[in-house]
């Protein structure tokens, strides 16, 4: 049926074959997937090119199958129609051939029309196969059609059928296909099968290439496991079915064929495949009757390919195979085969396998069954095989004879009957005389297989016995063996471990063991020196006694027999077993085996200790089963061995038991090699045996041998012997001293000589090694004697012993050492003391003197002993022991310990005994250190053990420096670990420990930086426990990555690593510890070299900049420090960090780095002048400091502020002044010469003015000249002065200007030496002022706003000095333009009301400057400036303030007119006139002057007032028109004319207004023309200006005297008769004659000429009178 629907369909197919390309009828589907495929083409070339998998190929990818799920049969058609593009590229293809197989797995079952395309399409490009790619391209159309099978199958299978033609061999992929379809597609392949391998073998004879034939022998392997399935399920097929005969009938010819012909192929490929092909072909084969027949004939075929290259192991397989069928189906291979068949597999087995053969141990395997096959069918023919072969002598033959006898008899198979095993025994025993070690190894694993597969009674002769002999051969061979047979030597062990390997084996399946295997294995125990075997020595014996313990009653007396035989004696059985546990696992693990042993054995060696090993056995035991040989403890083990010993030996209490172990124990120790663990126990043992010892006399004998046997030159035995004292002192203390008592008499011990006589010749002992061995016994039994006891005899006899032995001999190396740790025993002896606690060591002292003088003793430079190691340990314990150290002694004892170790310079690297030493003693040294820390665990403690390390940490030498390092580090790691968060460190403790640190992490010495981290983190640690302060995983992963780059070699990574650390590090710093940081490091500086010092500066810098705005309060502090140590700092880069973060503080707390600089004790020191320079240089940072040193000096003219924080103190502490004009000085000097300071200009102007102004007296006032004298002999410089310098620094201020002019006029004026002199400053500083607003408008405003600033000062030197700057501007329209004039006004308003002079006068002349300045203004202000005038005209305290303010009236005046002054007109008229008798020259000039222009002002309404007062004031006038001053004279003549009018007489006006000149001749006409007018017009008034001239004769001022005589005589002369009537003649004779009495001449003859006219006047009165006339 199959064969003719193939036939009918063959037309279809060829129809079909060659469609043409669908039309793009797709809507844009065929574009889309092209599109995606070039995405996932490019990809691929990415990958290609070792880009990696990228995500677009795979979303391309996703993207069609996804669009396949909505449109299949529209996408398939696509991508086949891609498929059928001419010159697509092979990668291409697989692209589409792999989304295609996608698509059908998804979609399951698609249109018919898709399927036949792609069907057709998919196997031409199968059957298309080129080059390599054509292959990858085939294999997946290949895939893609058995992707379609699974539902379409019939579709695909008429095309490949179709491709199948008998006789016509068809293509590879076609065969490959088929095979994949038989196997995924089981029973829908099944109706094909038949005409499938029909087809295929009519092509066997046309296949001659290899590739084709492996292909057809894939196939029908894969053909055969499919049938094999078919007929396993042949319940579930449909299909009609074939029968496994059908089948095999089928198969057979192929199988044939294959065998006679492809087997034979040259090709080894081709065998191969025929070989793996035959192994499913015979499981259809093998089954049938006939078939099997046949398939036996071919033997020889397959047997002969062992002869070639094929890889063996195939070969036997299909061999096993048949032969193991054959046995199944009782139908064995032919006889005649069987010689060929023994002797290929036995060939196989004996002779050396070649190299190309990879599985031989496999192949071995096979072979073993497959002769484990043969003894079934054939065993006597088999063991007649062997024994032919024994019979030849070669080994290799015979051991693997022997390997197949072991293979056979070892078979789990019960159809292996006993006859076979007979004779395979008999042929082994032919053998037993061979004594080459394989042979005799093969014979000992055939007795062990035996017993294990039940044959033991088969062995209880002759296997017993070869096996007994064969332990004592190697044995014996192993213990005397030569080193030049070292193979003989290997193959020897290795006998003798399958030896015991079948000794385990048989006793533990051997029951009924004989009494004579028993004793050879017990005594052997006791004899052997191969401690190998032991093990399994021991086991074995464990077994045989538990079977002989547990046997039937009928066997029990035998048992009981083999209990007692002559076995060691109990002690000495469990001494051997104990001493030979104390290393466990030697020998495989000896010690589980020996416990179990002594676990069994326990009611034969002790019946008391039974019941105690029962429990405790199980234990020892545990604890080993636990640990390895790799993780166990030593120590920890001996020390349960001992104990279960001690255990032990309490259950015999009361007996002699425990001596005649110790005899034993004794006995056993010359048996053991020195150094051993069996022997270190064996003196551990004995110690702790003979203290439980009962008679004290036995163990006195006992300890004494011991003593006189051991060899004192020997380090292990002495020690042993040592530590098997002080074991035995734990029970008997005074035996044991009184043995070491008796010892030291016997031996005869003197100063002189030290000999042991004649005990031991052999033994030349020194006297210092036997007094070293002594010393140590004594401290030994101390240590481990009870504590009453020790209380008792530790100061003597213990440690006076000590003592002695020591100051009594040479104090050799091993002397000292011998001492050291017999101290360091006792002190742990009196550690542990559980007795009372006060116990007070009396000989403390004396030890610890001796210990220093032994360290003092060593050399520092170099390192040969371990003295120094030992001495440190000895005081570390010493220190643990009352009474304890004072601090002082602490220190000095730490400091010599540290001196003796870290000037020590490293050993070199081949020297490796002395780099042990060098590392126990540091090791030691950081043990000292912590032990005397936690003596003092605190934060003092912790700085004094850092204080100590301190000046090693900054050694120039770097082994110093990283020695001291890594002490640093474990104290630190110590002192965290002890007290945690309990004590916080002190205050600035933190800062100080950081500080001393952080430099390091920039060291040149990789070691010593990556330390230093670690101390670091150490420390931030302990802060941020005991603060509680934020420290996370980044921080801790930064300076991880900073540690990291710490262990580079660029200096520039290091220093940046090092930045970084600080910067995560100063987050942590409150302000105190910042402060403490920087301290340190600046301390510090200088004390090693360059680069630490950068470090230092590094770090100071980076905490500045983060941590700068918070230090307000403690800028003062780090400044102090940096300032400090600046003048000693050598190396400029250094120097310029440190002035760096100066300038940083300036930045952000400028007022106070500004008081600390100025509070400095000298001016100007070289390290201040260079933090100036360094400022001049940045300009704007240079005006800001400018501006705070302004501040500084004005600050000394402003209110004083109240302190509210400890910044504020600092910013208003008194400063000197000199120090801040120097610095002034300095800037402006050092600054940019192209910055011409005009902002700065009016306040420096202004503030040095009023420096000026303030400067009272020389210049000793200064502090910093008082300290300048303290130091320097010589003169002064010339420019530390106060004047001088504020005068310099505002001649380099002008000078900027670039104004020549001005700076001319400065000096031609002579304003420098005004201001310098303390009498002209005022009048210079209005100079200066002055002249700045003639030549300077830019910065008038500002300078007016400092000087009304400065007239509010409270300070009066500010207020007088600025007052006088102030007259100059008002005079100018300057504050009248910018605004000031009111508030200016306001200011000189106060300061007229001042009591101060000089202050009252400046600002009255300010006022009256108003007239100049702002005379608009006059009138507006006129009230306040005539009150403040008139104000001043009244001050009778001085006569300047009333000058001045008549001054100002006259200015003022000027500007106002009658109306403008109101009621003050009188007033001041009033206070005018009574200035002009006053003897002040100043104020009689400023009144006549003030009178002349009230004089001109009048007007109407005060015309009649004003004549009054001209009248009041007209003899004055007249008077003063002589007076003694020149100016005043001349003002009072003029204000006189000015007056002339208010007398109403033309006359006298024409009369004073035609007179030119002022002379005395002049005047007296004047007066004769007045008194002559008034005595026609109004004599009463020229009679009341004779009254009133007459005082006048007494003035102080003689010219006045003399013009009020000469007026007196002039107005007399005109007087009228009335009014001479009037006078009285007497009184004014009288006057006039005491005038003649005057000391001037003038006066004199003025008094003369006016009596003559009073004569005169007086006659004519008596004539004229009726009394005369009659």
């Amino acid at each position: 049926m199959t064969e003719s629907a193939v036939d009918s369909n063959e037309d279809l197919s060829e129809e079909t074959e060659d469609l043409e390309p669908l039309e793009p009828d797709d809507g844009g589907t065929f574009q889309q997937v092209t599109n995606l495929l070039n995405i996932i083409d490019s990809e691929s070339k990415m990958d290609a090119a070792g880009a990696g998998p990228d995500m677009r190929k795979t979303l391309a990818s996703v993207i069609i199958t996804e669009k396949a799920t909505a449109k299949p049969c529209m996408v398939m058609n696509a991508l086949i129609r891609c498929l059928q593009v001419p010159e697509i590229s092979t990668q291409r293809k697989v692209n589409i051939y792999n989304i295609l197989q996608e698509i059908i797995q998804q979609e399951g079952e698609l249109e018919e029309q898709c399927v036949h395309r792609l069907v057709t399409i998919a196997s031409k490009e199968m059957r298309e196969i080129l080059e390599v790619e054509g292959y990858m391209k085939a294999e997946v159309a290949s895939d893609t059609l058995v992707a379609l099978s699974r539902n379409h199958f019939s579709v695909v299978m008429y095309e490949m059928q179709h491709r199948l033609k008998p006789l016509d061999l068809t293509d590879e992929f076609v065969i490959i296909t088929l095979a994949k379809l038989a196997n995924g597609n089981v029973f829908e392949f099944m109706p094909y099968m038949g005409i499938t391998l029909a087809t295929i073998f009519t092509m066997l004879r046309l296949v001659n290439e290899a590739k084709m034939r492996q292909v057809i022998c894939g196939a029908m392997e894969t053909f055969c496991e499919t049938v094999q399935f078919y007929l396993r399920h042949l319940e579930d097929s449909v299909y009609p079915v074939m029968t496994e005969e059908q089948f095999a009938i089928k198969l057979f010819p192929m199988y044939r064929y294959f065998v006679t012909v492809w087997l034979r192929s040259y090709n080894p490929e081709v065998k191969l495949g025929v070989i793996k092909s035959l192994r499913p072909m015979l499981n259809l084969l093998l089954p049938n009757d006939d078939l099997r027949e046949e398939v036996y004939d071919y033997l020889p075929l397959l047997l002969a390919e062992y002869q070639g290259s094929l890889e063996a192991l195939f070969i036997t397989q299909v061999l096993r195979q048949i032969l193991e069928v054959s046995v199944i189906t009782s139908t064995p291979v032919p006889q005649m085969h069987l010689h060929t068949i023994f002797t290929e597999l036995h060939i196989q087995v004996c002779t050396k396998v070649p190299v190309q053969q990879q599985y031989s141990s496999q192949n071995v395997r096979e072979i073993e069954h497959c002769f484990i096959a043969l003894a079934r069918s054939y065993p006597k023919e088999l063991m007649k095989f062997f024994l032919s072969q024994m019979e030849i002598s070669k080994e290799a033959i015979r051991v693997g004879t022997l390997t197949l006898i072991r293979a056979v008899v070892g078979a789990d198979d019960p159809r292996m009957n006993i006859k076979t095993i007979c004779l395979a025994i008999r042929v082994v025993k032919n053998t037993i005389s061979d004594t080459r070690s394989k042979v005799r190894m093969a014979i000992l694993r055939i007795i062990g297989q035996l017993a294990l597969s039940g044959f033991q009674d088969r062995i209880k002769g002759w296997g017993l016995k070869y096996v007994s002999i064969q332990l004592t051969l190697s044995t014996y061979k192993l213990t005397n063996r030569r080193e030049s047979f070292h193979q003989r030597d290997l193959e020897e062990k290795m006998v003798h471990k399958v030896t015991m390997d079948t000794v385990k084996i048989i006793t533990s399946a051997v029951s009924g063991m004989t009494n004579e295997f028993w004793v050879r294995l017990l005594c052997y125990i006791m004899e052997t020196d191969n401690m190998e075997v032991l093990t399994p020595i021991c086991i074995s014996l464990t077994n045989l006694a538990e079977r002989q313990f547990h046997i039937v009653d009928g066997e029990a007396s035998v048992a009981s027999k083999s209990r007692h035989v002559d076995l060691p004696a109990p002690q000495k059985l469990l001494a051997r077993l104990l001493v030979l546990m104390s290393s466990p696992y030697e020998g495989e693990g000896r010690g589980i085996a020996m416990l179990n042993l002594l676990r069994t054995l326990s009611h034969s060696i002790a019946p008391s200790m039974a019941d105690m090993w029962e429990l405790e056995i199980p234990l020892l035991i545990k604890y080993l089963e636990e640990h390895t040989k790799f993780t166990w403890n030593q120590e920890t083990w001996a020390d349960k061995l001992i104990q279960f010993l001690r255990l032990s030996l309490k259950k015999t209490r009361g007996s002699n038991w425990s001596l005649r172990l110790a005899k034993e124990l004794n006995n056993q120790i010359e048996s053991f090699d020195s150094p051993s663990l069996e022997k270190s126990f064996l003196y551990r043992a004995l110690g702790s045996t003979l203290a439980t010892g009962l008679e004290a006399d036995k163990v006195e004998v006992l300890l004494l041998e011991l003593l006189y046997k051991t060899d004192y030159s020997k380090d292990f035995d002495r020690e042993g012997v040592i530590l098997c004292f002080g074991l035995c002192a734990q029970g008997q203390v005074k035996t044991v001293l009184s043995v070491l008592q008796d010892f030291e008499e016997r031996i005869q011990e003197s100063e002189e000589s030290w000999q042991i006589g004649a005990w031991r010749k052999d033994h030349p002992w020194r006297r210092e090694t036997v007094k070293s061995a002594l010393m140590v016994m004594y401290s030994c039994v101390a240590l481990h004697c009870h504590w009453q006891m020790l209380l008792t005899h530790v100061d003597t006899p213990i440690t006076a012993k000590i003592i002695h032995h020591y100051t009594s001999s040479s104090q050799d190396i091993c002397l000292k050492m011998a001492f050291m740790k017999s101290v360091v025993q006792i002190s742990s002896a009196i550690e542990n003391l559980k007795g009372p606690g006060d116990f007070q060591f009396a000989q403390k002292m004396t030890l610890t003197a001796i210990i220093m003088a032994i360290i003092k003793a060593e050399p520092t430079d170099n390192l040969v002993s371990p003295m120094r190691t030992m001495a440190m340990d000895a005081l570390l314990h010493l220190s643990k022991v009352k009474p304890f150290y004072s601090t002082e002694e602490n220190s000095e004892l730490m400091d010599i310990s540290i001196h003796s170790v870290i000037s020590l310079q490293p050993p070199g690297k081949d020297n490796e005994s002395i780099k042990t030493l060098y590392t126990n003693a540091l090791c030691v040294l950081q043990q000292l250190m912590e032990g005397f820390l936690q003596r003092q665990m605190d934060p003092k403690g912790l700085q004094e053990m850092v204080h100590l390390l301190e000046k090693w940490i900054l050694s120039e030498k770097e082994w110093e420096r990283e020695k001291a390092m890594n002490l640093h580090l474990c104290l630190m790691q110590s002192y965290i670990q002890s007290i945690g968060v309990c004590i916080p460190l002190k205050l600035g403790q933190f800062g100080t420990l950081i500080g001393l640190i952080a430099p390091c992490t920039c060291d040149s010495n990789k070691r010593i930086r990556l330390a230093s981290a670690d101390v670091l983190s150490s420390l931030l640690d302990l802060h941020a426990s005991q603060t509680c302060s934020s420290w996370d995983a980044c921080k801790e992963l930064e300076l991880a990555r900073c540690k990291q780059d710490l262990q580079g070699l660029e200096v520039e990574k290091i220093f940046s690593a090092s930045s970084r650390i600080a910067k995560v590090i100063c987050m942590q710093f409150n302000c105190d510890e910042v402060v403490s940081l920087i301290q340190k490091l600046c301390e510090n500086i200088g004390a090693m070299n360059l680069q630490h010092d950068k470090a230092s500066v590094t770090w100071i810098d980076i905490f500045l900049q983060m941590r700068v705005k918070e230090l307000e309060d403690k800028v003062a502090e780090i400044l102090g420090a940096i300032l400090v140590h600046l003048p000693v700092v050598d190396h400029q880069e250094v120097r310029r960090h440190l002035i760096e973060g100066i300038l940083l503080l300036a930045h952000y707390h400028q007022e106070t780095v500004l008081t600390s600089l100025l509070r400095q004790p000298l001016p100007m020191q070289s390290h201040l002048v260079e933090v100036w320079l360094a400022v001049a240089e940045n300009v704007p940072f240079a005006r800001l400091m400018l501006h705070g040193l302004m501040g500084r000096l004005q600050s000394r003219f402003t209110p004083r502020a109240n302190a509210t924080s400890k910044a504020d103190i600092w910013r208003l502490a008194a400063v000197d002044p000199l120090m801040t004009l120097c610095t002034i000085h300095l800037l402006i000097e050092k600054m940019d010469k192209d910055d011409k300071l005009l902002d700065l200009l009016p306040d420096l102007i202004y503030t040095l003015l009023m420096q000026l102004g303030s400067s009272q007296g020389p210049e000793a006032v200064s502090p910093a000249l008082k300290t300048w004298r303290l130091i320097h002999t010589g003169t002064l410089p010339e420019e530390i002065n106060l004047q001088r310098i504020t005068i310099k620094s505002m001649q380099l201020l002008f000078k900027r200007l670039d104004s020549e002019r001005l700076v001319h006029m400065l000096e031609e004026q002579g304003v420098w030496a005004l201001l310098e002199s303390g009498s002209t400053f005022l009048q210079g500083a209005g100079l200066l002022a002055r002249l700045c607003i003639q030549n300077a408008e830019g910065y008038r405003q500002r300078l007016s706003e400092l000087v009304l600033r400065g007239m509010a000062s409270e300070v009066l030197s500010c207020r007088v000095s600025s007052t006088a700057i102030c007259v100059e501007f008002m005079s100018d329209p300057i504050l009248y333009q910018e605004r000031l004039l009111k508030p200016a006004i306001r200011l000189l308003e106060k300061g007229v009301d001042q009591r101060e002079e000089v202050l009252q006068v400046l600002s009255l002349r300010a006022l009256g400057n108003m007239a100049l300045g702002a005379p608009k203004k006059v009138r507006q202000y006129r009230k306040l400036l005539l009150e403040k005038c008139l104000y001043a005209l009244r001050d009778a305290r001085s006569t300047s303030v009333p000058s001045e303010g008549m001054e100002a009236l006259t200015k003022i005046l000027a500007e106002l007119r009658e109306g403008d002054i109101g009621s003050f007109f009188n007033a001041i008229s009033e206070q005018c006139r009574s200035f002009f008798d006053n003897e002040s020259e100043l104020l009689r000039l400023k009144a006549f002057l003030l009178f002349s222009k009230l004089a001109k002002v009048v007007r109407v309404s005060k015309k009649h007032f004003f004549k009054g007062e001209v009248k009041r004031a007209w003899v004055p006038l007249m008077l003063h028109c002589q007076d003694p001053c020149p100016d005043a004279a001349q003002a009072c003549v003029e204000t006189m004319y000015q007056c002339v009018h208010f007398w109403g007489c033309k006359g006298l006006v024409d009369s004073s207004g035609q007179r030119d000149t002022r002379g005395a001749d002049e005047m007296a006409t004047f007066q004769t023309t007045l008194c002559s007018v008034l005595t026609q017009k109004k004599p009463a008034v020229l009679y009341s200006f004779l009254l009133e001239t007459m005082p006048y004769i007494k003035s102080n001022l003689s010219r006045i005297r003399i013009a009020s005589c000469n007026l007196a005589g002039v107005i007399m002369k005109q007087m009228s008769e009335h009014y001479l009537k009037k006078l009285d003649f007497v009184a004014l004779r009288n006057s006039l004659q005491e005038l003649q009495l005057d000391t001037d001449p003038g006066v004199q003859r003025a008094a003369l000429e006016t009596l003559k006219i009073l004569d005169t006047c007086s006659r004519h009165q008596l004539l004229a009178s009726p009394k005369g006339i009659s």
